[in-house]
């Protein structure tokens, strides 16, 4: 089988490819001329340089490497960051994903798709709504949310109106290595590496650690979503979680844990968001369903993360 993935360098999309590729498939990918590979193993022979906001260029990719399924992770992928480039994250999230379903309806409507939605598509609920089923109405309440409902709803058009093979997997939140410091757990597994190196005071900047949310780690998640691919139904959305949720003040406790330091933690003003839900814990029944099992526990990503950012963090 080809497989295509947008986003090859990310961190979900590189997992992909490992997976795919120890399975023996044909994989390649597009990314940024401006991003770099977390993986060493994904070679320049492997990454195609463009950018999914580019049609035409994507026309000519596809048309050429003819994929057999296509793993759509290209985004600007940070909930908290879409606040501050919100035209961005609609222009590349909606249209860069419009572009790559108009592209494919046209020359490869054969070739399968998995569209990257995500769990801040539910957006404004109460705790007593969790966990979270898939049939819930969505309300999204951010900029990055709003833009992820958006693609779902366009790969149900295609899958409604024209009989395209679209997956539509709701990511709850991914955890691994690799990862920028823009969401809580990598900003308080770097901090930490670098007070351990000695290149900061035993002092942890943090936001609001009274919610709670349900992690999974991107190994997990990459095999639940090519269960959905293989068992699923097309045009039928899918949670892509743990169902269990873990509050971020016990996940910087189990951080500063496996660090094995003490360290001071202060508020910063500047780490706290506009809207922030309270709990966000999913339903994971219908994965379940499939055969999905969850192998990896918290502690195991929450060690590989910081050993991660220990070898990395300067």
């Amino acid at each position: 089988m080809k497989v295509f993935i947008t986003g090859i360098t990310g961190m979900v999309g590189s997992c992909f490819y490992e997976s795919f590729l120890a399975d023996g498939h044909e994989v390649k990918g597009l990314a940024r001329s401006s991003a770099s590979s977390r993986m060493e193993a994904i070679q320049d022979k492997n990454v195609i340089r463009g950018d999914i906001s580019d049609r035409d260029q994507l026309e000519s990719i596809l048309r050429k490497e003819k994929p057999d399924l296509v793993i759509h992770m290209a985004a600007q992928a940070f909930n908290g960051m879409s606040w501050d480039a919100e035209r961005f994250t609609h222009m590349t999230n909606y249209m860069g994903t419009l572009n790559l379903l108009q592209v494919l309806h046209r020359y490869l409507p054969e070739t399968k798709l998995l569209l990257a939605c995500s769990s801040a598509e539910y957006g404004f609920f109460s705790p007593e709504d969790c966990p979270l089923k898939e049939e819930r109405p969505l309300k999204p309440v951010t900029p990055y949310g709003v833009s992820k409902a958006g693609i779902e709803q366009l790969g149900f058009q295609f899958f409604a109106n024209y009989g395209m093979p679209v997956y539509l997997p709701r990511m709850f939140i991914h955890v691994g290595t690799g990862h920028p410091p823009a969401t809580a757990i990598q900003n308080f597994a770097r901090q930490l590496a670098l007070i351990k190196k000695g290149k900061l005071p035993p002092v942890m900047h943090v936001g609001n650690l009274t919610t709670a949310r349900d992690f999974i780690d991107v190994r997990d998640g990459v095999a639940a979503m090519r269960l959905v691919l293989e068992k699923g139904n097309p045009g039928e959305p899918y949670n892509i979680c743990t169902g269990t949720a873990w509050k971020i003040s016990e996940i910087l406790d189990k951080l500063i844990a496996i660090s094995g330091m003490e360290v001071e933690v202060i508020t910063d003003p500047g780490l706290l968001r506009a809207s922030d839900e309270v709990l966000l814990l999913g339903d994971n029944s219908k994965i379940r369903a499939l055969g999905f099992e969850q192998k990896y526990s918290i502690d195991d990503t929450l060690e590989g993360v910081f050993a991660d950012w220990m070898a990395r963090a300067d």
